[in-house]
């Protein structure tokens, strides 16, 4: 294998790793190792870590290249790892030339420059996605937001947007490749438009492309911020069956103390009252949320508020971390829940989001549903992303309807 890629995080690394994969590839590289990190938790970068260790051992003569969020923030810490060839920033990730400077011997160990300079986000033409039957764009990028637990903005920048003309080419590009389902993902995707001229917001973007691209079937976001959805988004929601009915809200804490300790945009009621407007525009709409177990000064009573909120809100789909302390950030100097309690709650957590899912599947059983089929021929996903197990191999990327006849613990079975 002469370009391996190894991907952690968010969807807006999965596109980014493709991005990088053809700029290695068309700059020749051979025998290297890409590794696309991710600082969301501490966690995450030790996951890291620990990837590039083994992987070291696995290919001992492959150059090992570590780029990323953690990479952009701690690069030091990746170029002193014996492993490590470079570490390339977020910015210099995307650029070709700093994949064609690695064929130098003059290439320096460590390229990661101030990202908070970058005022762009440039588009790239990716038309081919590893082992996956949907396609992903990036129509936003970085964030104007300093959430006290969050360290993300100091690996990506500030909030820019991808004009709308470059991402109407991107589409009509991966629908002609075959793509019959497109997420678009960024990493605050309902800031979108408020630095490009005009000031379009995300639902007239997603208007315009739907209209600029009528072939193409089926269309998801990634994640969005409650508070900022525009009319535009609510009428799509309402109107325009392409646009799928699974949203997934940025919602970490369901306590109104909490959240103003967050620093986040919303409080309880506001997620509780979206949720409801939006059922009654699109009954069948799930929805799927972050949430953080633990956060500083998080009391019994304060977590149980964000516990009750997964049943009252009915969230499908439910990441749970347990709070991470990031250095650097304002959360890291508040005073700690302990870890063991972080774990504890992270796990009735998931297991109230488990249920929500359950009373999702058994909803299914005598439904016909629309189903995009993954790569392995078997298997595919619901309008709402619900997993559904095929009885016979089916064309991946295609679109089929297919009845509902039983309910598992994580997926549904079509007859």
């Amino acid at each position: 294998m002469s370009i391996e890629l190894v991907t952690f995080g968010c969807r807006l690394n999965t596109y980014e790793s493709e991005v990088m994969r053809a700029h290695a590839s068309s700059a020749g590289l051979q025998d290297v190792v890409i590794i696309n990190t991710c600082a969301v938790t501490a966690e995450a970068q030790k996951q890291a870590r620990q990837s590039i260790r083994k992987l070291k051992r696995e290919r001992p003569q492959a150059r090992i290249i570590v780029t990323g969020c953690a990479a952009q923030i701690d690069p030091e810490s990746f170029a002193g790892m014996a492993e490590v060839s470079h570490v390339l920033g977020n910015q210099e990730k995307m650029l070709s030339t700093s994949w064609n400077a690695l064929t130098t011997q003059e290439s320096p160990v460590i390229a990661v420059n101030d990202i908070m300079s970058v005022k762009e986000t440039a588009s790239h033409l990716v038309t081919a996605f590893d082992g996956r039957a949907r396609a992903f764009i990036q129509v936003q990028n970085g964030c104007d937001h300093r959430c006290t637990f969050c360290i993300i903005p100091f690996g990506r920048g500030n909030s820019r947007s991808v004009p709308i003309g470059d991402i109407v080419q991107q589409v009509r590009a991966l629908v002609a490749e075959g793509y019959n389902e497109v997420v678009f993902t960024g990493v605050d995707v309902s800031a979108y438009g408020a630095d490009l001229p005009g000031a379009p917001t995300l639902g007239q973007m997603i208007r315009r492309v739907l209209a600029l691209v009528p072939e193409l079937s089926r269309l998801r976001l990634s994640s969005i911020d409650a508070v900022e959805v525009d009319d535009d988004l609510y009428r799509l929601i309402a109107e325009e069956p392409r646009l799928m009915p699974h949203l997934h809200i940025s919602i970490q804490a369901g306590d109104d103390m909490v959240l103003k300790r967050m620093k986040r945009r919303h409080l309880r009621g506001d997620i509780l009252a979206f949720c409801e407007r939006v059922r009654a525009l699109r009954p069948d709409m799930a929805f799927g949320a972050d949430m953080i177990a633990g956060f500083p000064t998080e009391t019994n009573a304060m977590f149980e508020n964000s516990l009750r909120l997964i049943d009252e809100a009915g969230l499908r789909y439910v990441h749970v971390f347990p709070y991470s302390a990031r250095k650097g950030t304002p959360a890291a100097r508040m005073p700690q829940v302990e870890m063991a309690v972080r774990k504890a709650r992270a796990k009735l957590l998931r297991e109230a989001a488990s249920a929500q899912h359950a009373l999702q599947l058994q909803s299914y059983v005598g439904r016909e549903v629309s189903i995009v089929v993954e790569q392995d021929g078997l298997s595919g996903h619901s309008e709402s992303f619900v997993k559904v197990k095929l009885p016979r191999a089916q064309m991946p990327g295609s679109i089929l309807r297919a009845r509902i006849t039983a309910a598992h613990r994580d997926y549904v079975e079509a007859a």
